[in-house]
């Protein structure tokens, strides 16, 4: 990978330098040097609107054509099937809605149903929520006890009415993996589009959208090292969006508004680093996610257990839960790392994950569920001091062994 090495020592990136042990790159990444200093230029020199007929333009032009480019290359995709856009939910949106509507104003107003789990994330889930206030029909999907659809559940709640199934690639929460192609296969069967929030896998898993199948895939900046407020949709050419912000002809008529060009140049050169480095990230990851699960469980025997899928996973990705321990107040309790619990907070009230319950595990289980993310600059020292820094804090709480 030119100009950088991932997995170098976590002083080189300033954002990391003096703070707890980060392990929370599922909720956001640090932007990689590299990728900073491509967005760079766009802040100051090359400043022009692209969609201007003058000098000014050419080289924010040229950017973005670069960049939908370098993320086309990414996922197996064509350029012209990139739409670059606010970010991830935004994506999801332009995704759900903007693909159901377009069919309706085709004429397919049979098709008012959408199918997607019960835990997507709610960009997706508040998308077909709206739309079902608008006279749609919304099918939630089980999960089994590893938070993997059944592909038979989704072939019986498919029909002639079913117009877009949506579900996520790989779990924000458990890291755990869909088997998306065969779902796509089955959803394409039946004449239904099918999206792919892929913001927790680009990036860390090998993605084509033509092996894949899909039709409509999302991804994030801020999950592979770009800046916040940059995302894209693959939109598979043929499949038409109608778009939720109105405005100018920019994206090819589906996302109106000036593009950003310094962070979809950023973006594009996160995707290219990606490309070059993924085999290696992606085993050395795993390699620390299998390390720091081994240290628990060696530290804290019998007491920790994994939620998600054993194999099918993010790279990056431990989700446990540790016996008597509440996850929110360990990590409270131990300000030397930085991570998420497995609980969410409504209106200041804590509450067990949806997703982890969708699952079918206790309200304790989830309750007390850690989710441990690791990422570029996260190191063996750091898996090993963290391990012992839980296991710790867990062994003051934990009631004796008799």
């Amino acid at each position: 990978m030119a100009e950088t090495h991932p997995g170098e020592d976590v002083m080189s990136h300033p954002g990391l330098a003096d703070g707890p042990i980060y392990l929370d790159y599922n909720a956001t990444t640090p932007v990689d040097p590299v990728v900073l200093r491509a967005a760079l230029p766009y802040l100051s020199t090359h400043f022009g609107n692209p969609s201007s007929g003058h000098l000014y333009a050419q080289a924010p032009g040229e950017a973005l054509a670069r960049a939908r480019a370098q993320l086309a290359g990414l996922l197996g995709a064509r350029p012209e099937e990139i739409v670059f856009t606010g970010g991830g939910s935004e994506a999801d949106t332009l995704a759900v809605r903007g693909a159901v509507l377009a069919l309706a104003r085709a004429g397919e107003t049979g098709r008012r149903q959408l199918i997607t789990p019960a835990t997507e994330h709610p960009a997706v889930l508040r998308a077909c929520q709206s739309l079902e206030r608008d006279g749609f029909a919304v099918r939630l999907l089980p999960v089994d006890a590893r938070g993997r659809v059944d592909p038979a559940d989704l072939e019986a709640a498919l029909g002639q009415d079913t117009a877009l199934v949506s579900i996520a690639y790989g779990n924000s929460e458990t890291g755990t993996l869909q088997p998306i192609a065969e779902l796509a296969a089955l959803a394409r069967r039946s004449g239904a589009l099918f999206h792919t929030d892929a913001a927790q896998a680009v990036a860390k898993v090998p993605i084509d959208v033509r092996e894949l199948g899909v039709d409509l895939l999302t991804v994030v900046g801020h999950k592979m090292y770009a800046p916040k407020g940059v995302g894209a949709l693959y939109v598979r050419d043929g499949v038409p969006l109608v778009p939720v912000i109105d405005g100018g002809g920019q994206e090819g008529g589906r996302r109106a508004g000036t593009e950003n060009v310094a962070f979809i140049a950023a973006l594009g050169t996160a995707a290219e680093l990606a490309r070059q480095d993924l085999p290696e990230s992606r085993a050395r990851l795993s390699g620390l996610r299998d390390l720091l699960h081994g240290e628990l469980r060696r530290l804290l025997p019998g007491r920790v257990h994994l939620n998600g899928h054993p194999a099918e996973r993010l790279p990056g990705t431990l989700n446990v839960s540790i016996d008597g321990i509440d996850g929110r107040a360990l990590l409270a309790a131990v300000p030397e790392i930085a991570a998420a619990t497995g609980s969410a907070c409504h209106e200041g009230v804590p509450a067990p994950s949806p997703v982890l319950l969708a699952m079918g595990l206790g309200a304790e289980r989830a309750g007390g569920a850690l989710r441990l993310s690791l990422g570029r600059w996260s190191t063996e020292a750091e898996v090993r001091r963290a391990a012992a820094l839980i296991a710790r804090e867990a062994a003051l709480s934990l009631p004796p062994q008799g």
